[in-house]
């Protein structure tokens, strides 16, 4: 249990049963709404974890954790006014007392009770469906089942393990999905004429069949399995069909439908439903007042709905009312869209043209695998619903158009990109933009007029649009730019003053025009107002020229574009002295180097510390020092570990599988390589990277840039990974590479990033606003959907051909030194204005109290008094 009860005496009792998705909302919605505190919530659950993301479950199985799927701000599981009760089922409800019992014993007494029990697994009548290696694919449990039979059985068998999933739906393909990624070889055996049936049409289906096909998972149409056998060895080992034929099978995975839990109900004497469901009004009450239900359980408007979104909208028609709003159900949002290994599915409205009259456009590429239908009004006007298979890029400026007249030529929206082109859609207010999070094209806008929102970023804090999903986050874009231009707010991708082009336009006008110093790109791309430039455009230049020409960073003119830490290749503090980092790759360091970096902050009384990125920071030295200090540690084998640039600064590892017994790759060695081939890249913003040798991932590497986790097939790349103020999870971006390939992948990951980055952009939010966002960026990687795969390739290789260590150089350049003086005027002074005290045995900057006391005569230690100085 979490949460500590703290409700005002005055506070309502809400007891929610059921710990999902839905339930989940609710307590959001309601809490955001209910500044008063007028009601006190406690959430019975019965699985033993907090509410998490059902929709994403197959994510599972390629890296992300059951932490990673949890839904909302854990915070609200600490809400004073919110108890969150893990693993103890309701078993009972008492209408006329208004308690509920739960399997513990526990009894909590109602002034409203909401069911969101969900819905469970349908599991049909057919012989040996308990036979073991038969599973359902509904909860965290289900899948953790499955992986570990899969796992299990793959470790006893020679040949790869046959997979069957019962059910060719949206939950029956996520699940063929899984069993592809755990390296089974799986088969979707469908009831009926095709996949999706009741999402798509039959042109749809036989698409999404050819695609299916294509990611290595068999179909089997029109399959009616009559029995599961039992292998020799134990556990089931194939299907009967009813047409005689069988199907081999070692794992058996049924998605056939769901049914609402509503057993509870039942048992309470509620209204249920003709084909089950608690019968709710529109209002999401049932006929108790004191009664509500939501979500798949609920039965409203004459059906249960299977879907999240619906679900969502309960959720709030019930936190609204219980605060005495007076919100309706406005009917469900059917629309489903699905990607599965980057296949895109979506569908809306009415796909199928049952209303009178509706007429069909539909354009299909069988070659290309991409289907695409809108269904209009018989005037061919107005827009009923749309199937598109293989490429869903329209859904999102499309599904909020339902019941609207299309501008233009209908069939515009079909054609592929480059065609005739769509004519721009103007979104009416009241247009759904994010069904997760129900928000309209109005909210957005009225954010953006009257929420002084002037970014993409503000408006997603302010209007939750693009939070969950993100499918919609393009449209919100769009609409937060066009609102901006109407306010006159010209939305300027100017990098500044003096550049009117973006850092990403620039880069490309630098590298094509070969152009190799700041006064050559002024000269060239400059505006009137160019001059000598700025903070803001000077250290982008320096960026951009360190990877189109490759220089020394304190080379001629282009010393004096530098950030100030670059400048003198160390980061400043606070007390106006430096810290040194060395790079130790990998975070393998030998005892020889160890005793020599100790050697260097003992002789100059560095304060010396170990950083989250697995290397030495020597803190407290003076200009002056730096190039003493760093003359020693080049002696040492020690080079500049570019802490103090926006470029590569270490590649983090565990011990992999030199020493460790759960390592399945060494990923010591890999991290060393990748830090040594990237070193000194300069980049828009710092880049980290992370090795785990097993999916146990002791590096941390899904909080990096890039990161790299082992598999027993290879190496799994995630990307997009950043901490700081809005830490992100990195994003799986292709798995089971070996490590020719993930190198080479990881190798045009970054310089497209470099590439086309804004100025202090990171990768995560990068990956979100570049063209196509991560599937873009792997169309790019992977598939080299821009053609310029060849010329990455290229300029990586010259990068690796070019790097020199920083340090060595400078050391080398009697010219370059002349800058590590404290005093121009008096360049062997050291500056006399630090002062350190010890603590802890070492070394810190003195407080404005300590130097007084050292001005009164009692003891501080000041740097300079017995150091060696240059």
């Amino acid at each position: 249990m979490t949460g500590t009860p703290e409700a005002p005496s005055s506070a309502r009792h809400l007891v929610v049963v059921g710990g999902g998705m839905v339930a989940q909302r609710l307590v959001e919605a309601l809490r955001d709404r209910d500044t008063a505190g007028s009601w006190r919530i406690t959430v019975l659950a019965e699985e033993p974890r907090r509410p998490y993301d059902r929709v994403a479950l197959t994510s599972w199985f390629s890296g992300r954790s059951a932490e990673d799927l949890t839904l909302g701000d854990p915070q609200l599981w600490h809400d004073p006014l919110v108890t969150l009760v893990r693993g103890d089922a309701v078993t009972g409800i008492d209408r006329t007392a208004r308690t509920v019992t739960t399997a513990s014993g526990r009894t909590e007494r109602y002034d409203h009770l909401v069911l969101a029990t969900g819905s469970s697994a349908w599991v049909p009548p057919i012989e040996g469906a308990d036979l073991p290696g038969v599973f359902v694919y509904r909860t965290l449990d289900d899948v953790a089942a499955i992986r570990g039979y899969v796992e299990d059985l793959a470790s006893r068998t020679a040949g790869p393990v046959r997979g069957a999933v019962l059910g060719g739906g949206l939950l029956g393909l996520e699940a063929a999905g899984a069993l592809k990624a755990l390296g089974a070889q799986p088969t979707v055996l469908q009831f009926g004429t095709h996949l999706m049936s009741a999402q798509v049409d039959l042109g749809g289906g036989e698409a999404l069949r050819r695609l299916i096909n294509g990611l290595g998972i068999g179909v089997r149409l029109h399959a009616e399995t009559t029995r599961l056998r039992a292998h020799r060895r134990g556990g089931v080992g194939r299907l009967d069909l009813a047409d005689g034929g069988r199907v081999d099978a070692d794992v058996v995975v049924v998605a056939a439908g769901v049914r609402p839990r509503d057993e509870l109900a039942r048992a309470a004497g509620l209204p249920i439903g003709a084909r089950g469901g608690v019968v709710v009004d529109d209002t999401c009450l049932t006929d108790d007042p004191a009664v509500s239900a939501v979500g798949e359980v609920a039965c409203i408007q004459g059906a249960c709905l299977g879907l999240v979104a619906p679900g969502y909208a309960m959720a709030e028609v019930t936190a609204d009312r219980l605060l005495g709003g007076a919100a309706r159900f406005p009917g469900a949002d059917t629309a489903t869209k699905l990607k599965l290994a980057g296949v895109d599915v979506a569908s809306f409205g009415d796909a199928f043209a049952t209303t009178p009259g509706a007429l069909e456009i539909v354009w299909a590429d069988p070659v290309g695998g991409v289907y695409k239908k809108l269904v209009l009004s018989d005037d061919a006007r107005t827009l009923l619903g749309g199937v598109l298979v293989g490429d869903a890029s329209a859904y999102a400026s499309l599904r909020p158009m339902l019941g609207r007249e299309l501008p233009g030529d209908p069939g515009a929206y079909l054609l592929p990109e480059g065609g005739a082109g769509a004519p721009d859609l103007e979104l009416p207010d009241d247009a759904g933009v994010c069904s997760c999070n129900n928000v309209s094209a109005g909210a957005i806008r009225h954010a953006v007029t009257e929420g002084g929102c002037t970014d993409l970023g503000a408006v997603k804090a302010c209007t939750k649009a693009g939070t969950s999903c993100g499918s919609c986050l393009p449209l919100v874009k769009k609409l937060v730019t066009t609102e901006l231009e109407k306010l006159g707010v010209t939305v300027s991708t100017a990098l500044c003053e003096h550049f009117a082009l973006s850092r990403a336009q620039l880069y490309d006008a630098v590298r094509v025009a070969g152009v190799r110093s700041f006064s050559e790109v002024v000269a060239r791309f400059g505006t009137r107002a160019a001059g000598r430039g700025c903070d803001i455009c000077k250290p982008a230049v320096a960026s951009i020229l360190a990877t189109t020409a490759p220089a020394h960073v304190l080379e001629g003119e282009r010393a004096t574009l530098q950030d100030t830490n670059d400048h003198v290749m160390a980061n400043l503090q606070k007390d106006g002295s430096y810290s040194v980092v060395p790079r130790i790759p990998g975070g393998e360091v030998t005892p020889e180097g160890l005793i020599a970096i100790g050697q260097v902050a003992q002789e100059f009384g560095l304060y010396t510390k170990i950083t989250g990125g697995q290397r030495i920071d020597l803190f407290g030295a003076r200009i002056d020092q730096l190039p003493v200090i760093w003359g020693k540690l080049v002696d040492a084998g020690f080079e500049s570990g570019h802490a103090y640039g926006k470029s590569l600064r270490t590649v983090k590892s565990c011990v992999g599988s030199t020493w460790c017994r759960f390592g399945v790759q060494d990923s010591v060695a890999l991290a060393v390589m990748l830090e040594l081939r990237y070193r000194g890249l300069r980049s828009p913003h710092k880049i980290k990277l992370g090795v785990s040798g097993c999916a146990r991932e002791c590096a941390e590497a899904r909080g990096k840039d890039v990161g790299v986790i082992a598999t027993d097939k290879g190496w799994n790349v995630y990307v997009g990974g950043n901490g700081g103020f809005t830490p992100r999870h990195a994003k799986l971006l292709a798995e089971d590479l070996d490590t020719e390939t993930l190198v080479r992948t990881i190798d045009r990951f970054l310089l497209y990033y470099v590439r086309t980055a804004d100025r202090l952009q990171r990768t995560a939010p990068w990956i979100e606003e570049v063209e196509g966002g991560l599937e873009g960026v792997r169309a790019v990687v992977m598939d080299d959907s821009l053609g310029i795969a060849a010329d990455l390739d290229a300029q990586m290789a010259l990068h690796v051909e070019e790097y020199e260590d920083e340090w060595r150089a400078t050391l080398d350049d009697p010219e370059k030194l002349r800058r590590f003086a404290a005093f121009v005027n008096a360049p062997t002074e050291p500056d006399p204005s630090l002062a350190y005290v010890p603590e802890r045995g070492q070394a810190r900057p003195a407080t404005a109290e300590e130097r007084a006391a050292a001005l009164r005569g009692e003891p501080v230690l000041v740097a300079g008094s017995t150091l060696e100085v240059r």
